[in-house]
């Protein structure tokens, strides 16, 4: 073998021992642990959220109020009279509709024995027992809802008078609208609704022992002011007749309720009757 021939054989030797050498010591190495992405970077926690509250309606204005009587009395020596009243007042609530109402019926009743004083003032009649008198009540005749239907009932004696007097005055308020009600709001544009009333009211006194029909049927015509004393009642429309107005006084006042079966096609059905016509 020449010099060269051994020294390329030695080379290769010393080279396959070299990556032998580098291999193994590859094998050896631990391995690499393999990197973890990087975790995303977490948003704070969102907090929990409470449930909406329900939303309440409130109570009609008609719930929160009740209708109560304020009592009153007054003597008086010169000239002699004893006053004796009940105003309908609302409590329960400081709305302005409740306001009006009550304003509305201090001033009915305040009008009323101011009447009346200004009556025992003028009549100038002798002393007679106790002396004169006068006295206010009323009714809610409507039932349970927006609608105050009163009826103020007043009876009167002035001393010397033959016998005590008696008047009727109604008052009608819709208390959600905070405004009184008129007849005419009760039915539709231009119905005959005056002539329906006076035709079934006149009926219904003809029918009665009162003498109507002894000249008092002109208190039954188809007339506003004969018919300015009405009240909204469960029945039916009721109408009052002072004394006097369609019979002599021994008769007393006269009452008529109309169904509203009588008035079902006059009726607006928008309207505050449009309940009783369903």
């Amino acid at each position: 073998m020449t010099n060269r021939s051994f020294q390329n054989l030695f080379n290769i030797s010393l080279f396959s021992a070299a990556l032998i050498i580098s291999l193994a010591c590859a094998a050896l190495a631990p391995a690499a642990t393999p990197t973890s992405p990087a975790a995303a970077p977490t948003s704070p926690a969102a907090a929990p959220t409470s449930p909406a509250a329900p939303t309440t309606t409130p109570a009609p204005l008609f719930q929160q109020v009740a209708l109560t009587a304020i009592p009153s009395e007054e003597d008086s020596q010169s000239p002699v009279y004893k006053i004796t009243t009940q105003t309908p007042s609302l409590t329960g609530s400081d709305d302005a509709r409740v306001k009006n109402f009550n304003a509305e019926t201090i001033a009915l009743v305040t009008k009323a024995v101011a009447d009346f004083k200004q009556n025992v003032a003028g009549m100038n009649l002798p002393l007679v027992s106790e002396g004169s008198s006068f006295d206010v009540q009323y009714k809610l005749l409507s039932p349970p809802g927006n609608i105050f239907s009163l009826k103020f009932d007043m009876e009167g004696y002035v001393s010397g008078a033959a016998h005590p007097y008696h008047a009727s005055q109604t008052v009608n308020y819709n208390l959600e609208q905070g405004t009184d009600l008129t007849l005419a709001g009760l039915f539709l544009p231009n119905s005959a609704y005056l002539q329906t009333i006076s035709t079934y009211c006149a009926a219904q006194l003809k029918a009665r022992d009162i003498g109507f029909d002894a000249g008092f049927t002109q208190g039954a015509d188809p007339t506003p002011d004969n018919y300015r004393n009405w009240n909204i009642t469960a029945d039916g429309l009721l109408i009052t007749f002072d004394e006097y107005q369609v019979a002599a006084y021994a008769a007393g006042p006269q009452t008529v309720t109309i169904p509203y079966s009588e008035l079902k096609t006059l009726i607006d059905p928008q309207g505050p009757l449009g309940k009783f016509i369903q």
